[in-house]
């Protein structure tokens, strides 16, 4: 593929506007029940020592079996922390699951002022519908996890929401040139239950970057043939791959490894693919843009985010 391919125009999309310190933000738990609730305080004083200003949600510690409160109390976090004006970016506590939940009859306010939007995991579901709406989110750590991250994974989310360039991220390349095109980071799990519905957004010329954890290599190696067979990778430039941690084959029973399934997969499709890169759970978990233009260089094995306009 060609190397200087140029850049797609990007206005289509909105970036929130850099932080700054005394910005206030907003935890909310929009997905499942709070058990962290130590780690949730060390995500909460990571913020605050960045300066920022953050206000916990009530109803964060709620439960209603394994969802954080029932689906209206998390659509009523939502829907305050996004019109409220005084807040400029939302922090999601923990993942799970429940954010699709919230998505069933959903609609995004009407003029929507771009905030941030912030977490991985199950918070993909949230992630993607609200760039299918034109407004860049943030593929990174969770409240519950960010105290964990090593400090250059810290710095990095800091970097992105104050607006400043990140460095790009290194892996193992499987050839096939490079490609830029818009980026859609997310579990692949939570992604692959968004197709077909009102909130999958268009792939086409997209960039993908999955992660994944405790999926057994028959179930990853079933969604990505679900995505083969049903089209969604036809117009797909690239894939990005994180980490698959806890994806071992159950003891004792005949399997391929989780990286030979990637590899059979996506491998024969002609197009760049990185694998092993720093994001996803159990381990370091870079920040990564949704929606931002991203090349991607399987020679190299780097993705790289581009500069916004």
């Amino acid at each position: 593929m060609n190397a200087d391919l140029p850049t797609p125009n990007s206005s289509s999309l909105q970036y929130p506007p850099p932080l700054r310190a005394g910005d206030r933000l907003q935890a909310i738990a929009p997905s499942g029940a709070l058990r962290e609730l130590e780690s949730f305080n060390q995500g909460l004083e990571v913020w605050r020592s960045w300066g920022f200003t953050v206000d916990v949600s009530p109803g964060v510690s709620d439960q209603w079996g394994y969802l954080a409160g029932s689906d209206a109390n998390r659509r009523q976090q939502l829907a305050q922390a996004l019109a409220d004006s005084t807040y400029r970016g939302i922090l999601c506590a923990r993942g799970g699951y429940g954010g699709t939940r919230l998505l069933e009859g959903w609609q995004w306010p009407q003029a929507l002022a771009p905030k941030w939007l912030i977490g991985f995991s199950d918070v993909t579901s949230l992630l993607w519908s609200l760039g299918q709406q034109g407004i860049a989110g943030l593929h990174g750590p969770l409240l519950t996890t960010l105290a964990s991250e090593p400090k250059w994974s810290q710095q990095r989310l800091k970097s992105v929401v104050m607006g400043y360039p990140l460095p790009a991220l290194h892996g193992q390349g499987w050839g096939n040139g490079q490609v830029v095109g818009r980026l859609w980071a997310g579990n692949l799990t939570v992604a692959t239950h968004l197709l077909g519905t009102l909130h999958q957004p268009n792939l086409s010329g997209a960039i993908l970057a999955f992660e994944d954890v405790t999926e057994a290599p028959y179930r990853i190696d079933r969604m990505l043939t679900h995505w083969r067979m049903a089209g969604h990778l036809a117009g797909v430039k690239g894939i990005a791959l994180g980490r698959f941690s806890r994806c071992e084959p159950p003891e004792g029973v005949p399997s391929f490894a989780v990286a030979e399934v990637l590899r059979d997969r996506l491998g024969d499709l002609g197009i760049p693919v990185v694998a092993e890169l720093p994001f996803g759970h159990d381990g370091s978990n870079a920040a990564l843009p949704v929606g931002a233009m991203a090349r991607l260089d399987g020679d190299a094995g780097s993705l790289e985010i581009l500069p916004h306009i």
